[in-house]
C-alpha cells in the first residue's frame, strides 16, 4: 500500500530501457519514501521476466501474462492497471513518455481521476505548503518539466489525488544496476481477474516496425547544430565532421523546423534525449528546451558566433566563429593528428 509503482514496457520479451531508467529513478525515490518499488510487467510469455528488473532494486514484480496482452493493446492493459491500482493504492505511477506511455498514461489517470505530468525531465520528492488553506502537504512528487514553450521550467505536484502519474522520455533518467543478486517477490495475478473478454475486442493481426536510421541516443560522440548553422548545405559541415569521428549527428527543434534536418534527428524535450561523452554543438543558441535534451553530456563544446549564446553557460569549452571557419580546421586538425 501507498508504494512506488513502475510500469515496465515490453518488446519481444526484453524490458524497455526507459522501465530500466525509471526502476533507477524510482529505487531512489522510494529509499527517500522509505516505500516499496514494485513493478508492472503485462505480456505474454514472461518466464524468467524477474531477472531483468530485479537487479534495480525492485521489491515486488506484479506479472500479468496471458495471450492477448502482447502485443500492446488499450484495453487490456489499461484494465489491469486501473484495477490493481484500486486495490493496491500506489502513491505514485511512473512511465515511459513512449507510443505506449502516452496511450495508457492518460486512460489509467483519467479512470482514476488523478492526474498526470507528461514529458518530465526531472522527478524530486518534496513538500508544499497552500498558504491560503493553511495545510502543509509531506513528500510529494515534484514533476519538473519545460513550460510556456520551453521559456519556464515548471514544477508541478498533485497534492489530492493518487496516484501522483508522470511520464518521462527515454535517456533522461540514468539506468543503473543496484545489485546483480537482488532478489524481490514474484506476484502471478489471475488475468481473468482484471480483464474481461470484451477488452479483448482489438487484436494485433500484422505489425510493422521501421527500425531507426541512426544511433542517436547511443552514440558516445554527437555532432549538433542548431539554426544558427544557416543552411542544409552548412549542415553537410557536420556530417563531414561526424564521418571523421565516428560520431552521429543531431539537430535543434529550430534547425528541423527550418529544415535543414529530418525530425528523428531532433534532440530536446521533443525529441530524444542524449548523454554521449561528448557534445558539439554548433551553431545552437541554448533553448530550455534543447538543453532538456543535452545537459547530462560528459563533456559539451560549444561552436557558436555569438559569445552570449545561452548554451555557453553550460559548455566545457566554447570557440567562438562561425561553423564555416571553424568546423572545416576540427576536421584538418583531427586527420593530422589521428594518424
Amino acid at each position: 500500500m501507498n508504494n512506488l509503482f513502475v510500469y515496465c514496457e515490453i518488446e519481444d520479451g526484453i524490458v524497455a530501457d526507459v522501465s530500466l531508467e525509471l526502476l533507477t529513478k524510482g529505487r531512489s525515490l522510494a529509499n527517500q519514501l522509505t516505500c516499496q518499488l514494485e513493478a508492472i510487467v503485462i505480456g505474454t510469455n514472461l518466464k524468467d521476466i524477474e531477472k531483468q528488473v530485479f537487479p534495480y532494486g525492485v521489491d515486488k514484480l506484479h506479472v500479468f501474462d496471458s495471450e492477448g496482452l502482447y502485443p500492446y493493446t488499450s484495453l487490456p492493459h489499461t484494465a489491469v492497471l486501473v484495477k490493481l491500482f484500486q486495490e493496491e493504492k500506489p502513491q505514485i505511477c511512473l512511465m515511459g513518455a513512449t507510443v505506449i506511455g502516452r496511450d495508457l498514461g492518460p486512460r489509467v489517470s483519467s479512470a482514476l481521476h488523478s492526474g498526470l505530468t507528461a514529458d518530465c525531465t526531472s522527478l524530486e520528492i518534496g513538500d508544499h505548503e497552500d498558504k491560503k488553506a493553511g495545510v502543509v502537504y509531506k513528500d510529494l512528487l515534484y514533476q519538473i518539466r519545460p513550460a510556456f514553450g520551453g521559456n519556464i521550467v515548471a514544477t508541478i505536484i498533485n497534492p489530492e489525488h493518487r496516484p501522483q502519474m508522470a511520464t518521462v522520455r527515454e535517456g533522461v533518467m540514468k539506468k543503473e544496476i543496484l545489485s546483480p543478486t537482488h532478489q524481490g517477490e514474484i506476484i502471478n495475478h489471475d488475468v481473468k481477474d482484471y480483464v474481461s473478454d470484451s477488452d479483448f475486442i482489438v487484436k494485433v493481426i500484422e505489425r510493422h516496425i521501421e527500425k531507426a536510421k541512426h544511433n542517436l541516443k547511443g552514440s558516445p560522440i554527437v555532432v549538433a547544430g542548431g539554426y544558427g548553422v544557416g543552411s542544409k548545405e552548412n549542415f553537410d559541415l557536420l556530417f563531414d565532421l561526424a564521418k571523421v569521428l565516428n560520431a552521429e549527428v543531431g539537430a535543434s527543434r529550430a534547425a528541423v523546423d527550418a529544415g535543414f534536418a529530418d525530425h528523428d534527428r531532433q534532440i530536446g524535450q521533443t525529441g530524444v534525449t542524449v548523454r554521449p561523452k561528448l557534445y558539439i554543438a554548433c551553431g545552437i543558441s541554448g533553448q530550455i528546451q534543447h538543453i532538456a535534451g543535452m545537459q547530462e553530456s560528459s563533456m559539451i563544446i560549444s561552436i557558436n558566433s555569438d559569445p552570449d549564446a545561452p548554451i555557453n553557460t553550460i559548455a566545457d569549452y566554447v570557440i567562438n566563429g562561425s561553423i564555416e571557419e571553424v568546423v572545416p580546421k576540427m576536421i584538418k586538425y583531427y586527420k593530422a593528428n589521428s594518424k
